[in-house]
């Protein structure tokens, strides 16, 4: 029970210290307020329902601001701040509940002005090389001897300055730093920088320091000032001119163009750099000056201009002299120039003679038109005219020409490998023609050349021609034949003074080397085929024809092909086969004999009259195998030391007045190149002792060859005997007496 009084009593005790009368402000004991801003200091109570509030300076100053209670708590508002609210203020609160309570509050107020920040001000424009001085000002600052200043140029620190001298009175300062350098064209662009500082620790970091930055403009008055004229600073009589200044300097210079008075005045005429004058006249001579000026400075430079008195000037185109081709259109203009209005033209040929053309006149020219152009028109032509009372002639000389046509290239016939070919190469309608000069070119090499020096009195349209021969060879083959003309007349720069033509060589070569070639063989058995290849060598590539012989040795065509093939060839394909290559360059043939055989099987061997003959007999042995060409007959007398071959005239072989010995085996050997075939026969001969009718054939020979010989004697005697008689003989007369 004791505890629990002692516990109560205790918490009464804290409970009744709660409540008990206390007075509290806001700020606690001090403010640091700016001039010309805000402040309100505000005093609370707890502990007392109804509390009476009063404020008060320490030295019984006015308060300058307005006071505001409600219940508990009473506001002091001092707006705007000044230097009258630079004191230590007193809050009185009074509780009046069950006793008279009485509380007070002391607060310090301090004051400053920093509400700007600072200015940058230069003595003058920053030229380069001139010293200028750089001013940082900063305005209305309370207290000054707490304020610090640096003056900087990029990073370089120029000058730092601070106040310590106390006020003697309160009052807003402006307080200045002042920096002389000399600029230099690094400088331009630089941050020139300001920067404020009031030391006081109880003012917020972010108010108590300013800076202000200004960014440098180095200027450079203007220098090497100088005139540009085109075309010249002489000029004839409306003429034009253009002059162009220019300078340097930073910044770039504006230009200003004026004129020189007879007054020794300046007459502005363009601010632009280029100034230029039209149709200029003799007064607009003199002295035109340019003036180059910026912020720093200004520069001048001047040129004089003479102008001329205009002359005028008569101009003949297209030239003093021209060449013109017969036949063709020329047109001479004769123009006049420094003259507006010319009073006449004339035209006139040098000797007088007709024009031979069309006058036209328009303006400040006039035309002469020679169409068509003929012998006539080459002489020389005078244009006048009279500007004024002055009067001009110009010349132009007419030199004629014809060399309408390029070349003609004409050859002799086909170019063949080796053999001389004729080209020639005609150039026509050519004037004049001894100034003529052709050139034939093969392969880029001169193989004639001709010039027609000779000097010909006749005013006619030639044809010149060069010729010559050579020898095509077939690496001339695509080669180029050039014929190049030149007709060297003076003046001719716009008409062509040389022509050519070309020409592709195609050498043909004769076909040679030509060869058959026969698949299998030449000779070949009924039935079988056979194919016959030609090939010649040739350019252009030969044509190859096929035919036979036939037996009249006339040529039958059979194919146009390179191969000419037989198929199951028969015995009447045998025979003479021609090729024939042909070109344009010639021909060339070969040929092959083709031979068809059949196997000899009918070969016969007989003997006539008989194979039993007597002795003294003649008897024919004879080998045939029929119809079968290119067969080889052979034929042997079999004996026991060897076979005899026999001497046989196409397969037979006769024995005269034949002998026993005579008798035996005979055998024909039959070949080709098919096969091979053999026959025996066996002959008997029988002795004539016991004939009486034979009747021995020498001796019958021998009778009648005598018979003759004594006949021939005879008539011989008897002729000669005749012609000694008569003293003469003829064989005609002695045949007619015969008769």
């Amino acid at each position: 029970m004791v505890g629990t009084l002692a516990a109560s009593s205790i918490l009464w005790m804290a409970f009744a210290a709660c409540l008990a009368f206390k007075l509290e402000m806001v700020p606690e004991d001090r403010v640091v307020a700016q001039i010309g801003s805000s402040v309100s200091l505000t005093c609370s109570t707890r502990g007392c329902e109804s509390p009476a509030f009063s404020w008060r300076t320490l030295t019984d100053s006015p308060l300058n601001g307005r006071v505001r209670s409600e219940g508990t708590s009473s506001t002091l508002t001092m707006d705007p701040v000044s230097f009258e609210n630079e004191h230590s203020y007193l809050c009185t609160a009074t509780c009046r509940s069950k006793k008279v309570e009485k509380a007070e509050k002391r607060i310090e107020v301090h004051i400053y002005s920093f509400p700007k920040d600072p200015e940058i001000r230069f003595s003058g424009l920053l030229e380069v090389g001139k010293p200028v001085t750089a001013t940082c000002s900063v305005p209305d600052i309370y207290p000054a001897e707490r304020l610090e200043v640096d003056l900087l140029k990029g990073q370089q620190l120029l000058k730092n300055q601070d106040f310590p001298d106390p006020m003697e009175k309160k009052s807003l300062e402006t307080k200045s730093v002042e920096v002389t350098f000399t600029p230099t064209r690094e400088d331009m662009g630089k941050a020139l920088v300001c920067r404020a500082q009031l030391h006081d620790e109880e003012i917020n970091a972010e108010l108590r320091q300013r800076e202000t930055t200004e960014r440098l403009q180095v200027y450079i008055s203007p220098k090497n000032t100088v005139i540009s004229v085109s075309p010249s600073t002489r000029l004839r009589e409306g003429g034009s001119v253009t002059m162009t200044c220019s300078g340097k300097g930073l910044p770039a210079p504006r230009i200003f163009w004026s004129k020189q008075l007879d007054s020794g005045h300046l007459q502005p005429l363009s601010g632009n750099a280029t100034l230029t004058l039209i149709a200029m006249r003799t007064e607009d001579s003199g002295i035109y000056a340019c003036e180059a000026v910026n912020a720093v400075g200004r520069e001048r430079t001047q040129v004089e201009l003479i102008v001329q008195e205009k002359l005028f000037t008569v101009e003949v185109s297209p030239g003093p002299q021209i060449a013109a081709q017969i036949g063709d259109a020329v047109v001479l203009t004769c123009g006049v120039q420094g003259c507006e209005s010319p009073l006449s033209f004339s035209w006139r040929t040098q000797t007088d003679s007709p024009l031979s053309g069309k006058v036209r006149m328009e303006g400040n020219t006039s035309t002469l038109t020679l169409s068509p152009v003929s012998f006539e028109n080459g002489r020389s032509y005078l244009c006048a005219v009279t500007c004024g009372r002055k009067k001009l002639e110009k010349e132009v000389k007419v030199d004629l020409y014809s060399f309408p046509r390029d070349p003609e290239i004409e050859m002799g016939g086909v170019l063949v490998n080796g053999k001389p070919a004729t080209v020639s190469c005609n150039i026509s309608s050519v004037y004049p023609l001894d100034r003529l000069q052709v050139e034939l070119l093969k392969g880029g090499r001169i193989m004639a050349r001709k010039d027609f020096l000779e000097d010909r009195e006749n005013q006619s349209l030639e044809t010149g021609s060069l010729e010559t021969t050579f020898i095509p060879t077939a690496e001339d083959t695509g080669s180029e034949l050039v014929c190049r003309a030149k007709l060297h007349i003076g003046g001719m720069e716009l008409e062509p003074k040389q022509r050519q033509s070309t020409q592709t060589l195609h050498v043909n070569t004769a076909p040679g080397n030509t060869t058959i070639s026969v698949s299998p063989s030449p000779t070949l058995r009924e039935g079988g085929s056979v194919n016959m290849t030609c090939s010649s060598d040739g350019l252009p590539a030969p044509r190859i024809r096929w035919s036979r012989r036939l037996g009249n040795g006339h040529l039958q065509l059979l194919s146009e092909n390179t191969t000419l093939t037989l198929l199951s060839a028969e015995v009447e394909d045998s025979g003479v086969y021609v090729c024939e290559a042909s070109n344009r360059a010639g021909i060339s043939r070969e040929e092959v004999r083709l031979i068809v055989q059949v196997a000899s099987n009918d070969i016969q061997l007989t003997a006539s009259p008989s194979e039993h003959v007597k002795e003294g007999d003649t008897v024919t042995i004879s080998c045939t195998c029929g119809n079968v060409p290119h067969t080889w007959i052979i034929l042997k007398k079999k004996e026991k030391t060897g076979d005899t071959v026999l001497q046989a005239v196409e397969g037979a072989y006769t024995i005269q007045q034949a002998q026993l010995e005579d008798a035996g085996v005979y055998e024909c050997e039959s070949k080709n190149a098919i096969g091979l075939q053999l026959r025996r026969i066996k002959l008997d001969v029988t002795g004539r002792e016991n004939d009486k009718d034979y009747f021995s054939p020498g001796l019958l020979v021998l009778y009648c060859v005598s018979s003759v010989i004594i006949t021939a004697i005879g008539m011989i005697v008897y002729f000669a005997r005749k012609a000694n008689m008569k003293g003469s003989y003829s064989l005609v007369e002695a045949q007619k007496s015969k008769v």
